[in-house]
């Protein structure tokens, strides 16, 4: 089976904006931040109950991208082996959700 085969395949990337005026995020020295745009990623479905959640942050130098291929990519995402059907984040089991952090890359 080739690495495709076994990854969850085409993925896009979503992104949400918050903090943004006239609710710019306050900081601890007078400052804000805002507006706020994070990418992130989802695989798999949510349960009824919200009860299968996985949240997945990546370090300083990924990106929300974790797994699956992005239409035109040679490459899967950073966590490809991890995440899918019958791996250790079991798509089947879980919705697992991975976001950029603020100040990360891309």
């Amino acid at each position: 089976m080739s690495k495709k085969e076994e990854s969850l395949g085409i993925v896009e990337t979503k992104y949400f904006t918050f903090a943004e005026p006239p609710h710019d995020m306050p900081l601890e020295f007078g400052g804000k931040l805002g507006p706020i745009t994070l990418a992130y990623e989802t695989y798999g479905e949510l349960n009824s109950d919200k009860s299968n959640a996985v949240l997945i942050l990546h370090a300083l130098s990924a990106d929300a991208h974790a797994a699956g291929y992005h239409v035109g990519d040679k490459d899967p995402g950073w966590w490809d082996a991890m995440i899918g059907p019958g791996k250790a984040f079991d798509t089947e089991k879980y919705f697992v959700i991975c976001s950029n952090v603020i100040g990360g890359c891309k």
